[in-house]
């Protein structure tokens, strides 16, 4: 079981080593706001502040100057639905029965697999201890009403149920129309790619409006962006000057985590919020992994490693950099403990409290003695310290060898064996220690396949595979 620190006990350890003003900082509010942006299908090298130079993205660059990177910040999955519920959980993907979907990688329209009800989220822990909780962008954890946002601890959503690319153009499957929804209403229908386009605007306003909203008391904003999943097109100024869709989104984005950063200083709540820009998984199409190997779908580093930037003025030291192992699991019993709320104490959290690596204490070292990769749904393979092993039996030192084009498992039978003992426990643990997966009996189609009429037009997508169309 993890076990968070108490918020004071935890901050009087922190500041010993961090020359940042920051008790000063946090002294004006007890619990501090978080906002969570989340990307879709980013990649390690996408961004400025991890080497792209493709890209132009001064907000993050800005961001990073006043925060700080995490070079070694990983997914629990390199595709959407897994790494979401991880995200929501502190878990990893197989904990909680969403490794995969019902019948496919991720979850599709209609699915009857989801989130299960019984799960305890970062918003519900937060939105107990007293926090205002919003998620704007795309959720991918179940389009049943009982596992939509607002059943799974958030106050209101605004965005999409899955993935864009959810939706009639996309060929090989029957889905309906992609629909838009404010809380548990179909609030419009993104029907060509003008309204694709113009998505990253949509949930960035929202998002800004709930942050002035609910500026007098504590908030977690989610902000899993829509963008830059396929299929990609960004709004007109951002389209112009013969950049690719890939550019101008990444560009958008950009454009987005600057307005979020300016209304929080607008709000004057800047020295009471942390922010973290990450990535769901790693990149699809064209988009860059930069130095690492693999992409979207992967157990290489390129599938898991996300380019990850924190900022708390005043909190966090500015400009610096942590390469110490962090995941995207850890930020629920972190932001538990930053806030003074309980975590749950009556299931396994693989996420630990990661405070010390986030605000730079002095000599900070990651918490996980390993981390667990994984591709197609199962178990790939295993991280300790510098060392990787594959469950093939495939061996990369990381620090010697970033793109993992060098196999040193002849030369290193002892990190072999130890590393395989860890997979074999892994899966013993597991076995043992998770939960079930949220099935909704019945489960149907949010809106109807165009053109087909009565209750037919409201079947799963996944139940059609092989039917005529």
């Amino acid at each position: 079981m993890n076990r968070v620190m108490m918020p004071m006990m935890a901050l009087a350890v922190l500041f010993c080593g961090v020359t940042t003003g920051a008790p000063e900082a946090l002294a004006q509010k007890t619990k501090p706001n978080f906002v969570v942006i989340f990307i879709d299908d980013m990649g390690y090298g996408d961004i400025e502040p991890f080497g792209s130079q493709q890209n132009q993205t001064p907000n993050l660059t800005r961001m990073a100057a006043e925060g700080r990177k995490l070079t070694s910040f990983y997914v629990a999955s390199p595709v959407c639905t897994p790494s979401r519920a991880s995200l929501m959980t502190g878990s990893y993907p197989q904990r909680v029965g969403l490794e995969k979907g019902s019948g496919h990688i991720v979850l599709f329209p209609g699915d009857p697999h989801g989130l299960h009800p019984d799960e305890i989220t970062i918003a519900e822990t937060l939105k107990k201890a007293g926090y205002a909780t919003g998620c704007f962008g795309k959720w991918h954890l179940g389009d049943q009403p009982q596992f939509l946002p607002t059943s799974q601890g958030f106050d209101t959503f605004f965005g999409i149920p899955y993935s864009n690319d959810m939706w009639p153009p996309l060929r090989s499957f029957q889905c309906p129309d992609l629909p838009l929804m404010r809380d548990t209403k179909v609030a419009g229908l993104v029907k060509d790619m003008d309204d694709q386009a113009d998505l990253c605007r949509q949930v960035t306003e929202e998002a800004i409006q709930f942050i002035r909203n609910n500026k007098n008391q504590p908030f977690f904003v989610y902000l899993p962006h829509v963008f830059v999943h396929w299929p990609r097109k960004a709004s007109p100024r951002f389209m112009a000057e013969g950049k690719t869709a890939e550019q101008a989104q990444v560009e958008e984005v950009d454009w987005s985590v600057g307005e979020v950063l300016k209304t929080l200083r607008e709000e004057g709540l800047a020295s009471n919020t942390l922010v973290v820009f990450t990535s769901d998984n790693g990149p699809a199409g064209s988009l860059s992994a930069g130095p690492l190997r693999g992409k979207k779908g992967s157990a290489f580093e390129g599938g898991h490693r996300e380019p990850t930037v924190v900022w708390w003025p005043g909190t966090i030291p500015v400009g610096t950099s942590c390469d110490e192992l962090a995941t995207a699991m850890d930020l629920y019993p972190t932001f538990a403990g930053l806030a003074g709320a309980a975590m749950p104490d009556d299931r396994t959290i693989d996420g630990k409290d990661i405070a010390p690596l986030l605000l730079g204490a002095v000599g900070a070292k990651t918490p996980h003695d390993r981390f667990f990769y994984q591709q197609g749904g199962k178990l790939a393979a295993v991280r300790s310290g510098d060392w990787k092993l594959f469950l093939n039996g495939e061996l990369y030192n990381l620090k010697a060898d970033l793109g993992e084009k060098n196999n040193v498992a002849g030369a290193n039978p002892e990190v072999v064996k130890r590393l395989q003992i860890m997979l074999k426990d892994f899966v013993a643990d597991i076995k043992a220690n998770s939960r079930p997966v949220g099935i909704a009996p019945n489960s149907r189609t949010l809106v109807p396949r165009p053109g087909i009429e009565g209750e037919e037009g409201y079947l799963p997508t996944l139940s059609l595979q092989g039917k005529k169309k």
